[in-house]
């Protein structure tokens, strides 16, 4: 199990604008050759959004694109047509295929934080595709087959354990809370990547929030 914190994240955004960025992986400027990917998952950014600021129209290709908002809520419009608000508990996924553009935007009057994961298709290419699922259940995984993978979500009141999916490649980020996962404590922000991971518990020293990818290699 590699532990990677919160602060270890690359800083990015554009602060006067009202963007703050943290990226998990290498990304844009951020190029380290030895933090590409995990699994499919090339990308785990933590988004905040000022009121009025966000991501003007901008491309996208052979990328599973999934967001979660933790506050506030995100404006959704891409080049096919769609236009959504998307809420806390709501799962949102762009299927870029063969490429689509969007915007992505607070237009609401309180700050927004968002956690968008990028994920690697096995097979680039297709039509573009995309979908919500508004409140999304913690016992309902949402599948992403089109990468490979599965997304858990898990919401724990103090003290509370949940099992963690056994599998080839996990990641799981901590949205909120701390949570004990094996012998490391996790805060908001850190993450864990877990290779042939089995038999692990998470336990909950305080109400926390955890997104669980079961990925493939």
């Amino acid at each position: 199990m590699d532990v990677r914190r919160a602060a270890e994240r690359y800083r990015g955004g554009e602060a006067q604008a009202g963007i703050e960025s943290w990226h998990a992986f290498s990304f844009g400027p951020h190029y380290d050759p030895d933090n590409l990917r995990f699994g499919a998952l090339i990308a785990c950014n933590e988004e905040r959004l000022a009121p009025g600021a966000g991501f003007d129209e901008h491309p996208h290709s052979h990328t599973e694109i999934v967001t979660w908002v933790v506050r506030g809520e995100l404006t959704h419009r891409d080049s096919t047509g769609h236009e959504s608000r998307v809420r806390p508990g709501d799962v949102q996924r762009l299927s870029s295929a063969a490429g689509v553009r969007h915007v992505e935007r607070n237009d609401g009057s309180a700050p927004l934080t968002f956690v968008q994961m990028w994920l690697a298709p096995l097979t680039p290419g297709g039509d573009p595709s995309y979908e919500i699922v508004p409140g999304i259940a913690d016992s309902t995984p949402y599948a992403v087959p089109e990468a490979g993978a599965l997304l858990h979500v898990r919401r724990l009141t103090p003290g509370e354990r949940t099992a963690v999916p056994d599998g080839r490649f996990l990641y799981v980020h901590v949205v909120r809370g701390e949570v004990r996962l094996a012998e490391a404590d996790l805060g908001p922000g850190d993450a864990a990547r877990i290779t042939d991971a089995k038999d692990l518990e998470a336990e909950a020293t305080t109400q926390a929030e955890l997104l669980i990818w079961e990925l493939q290699g």
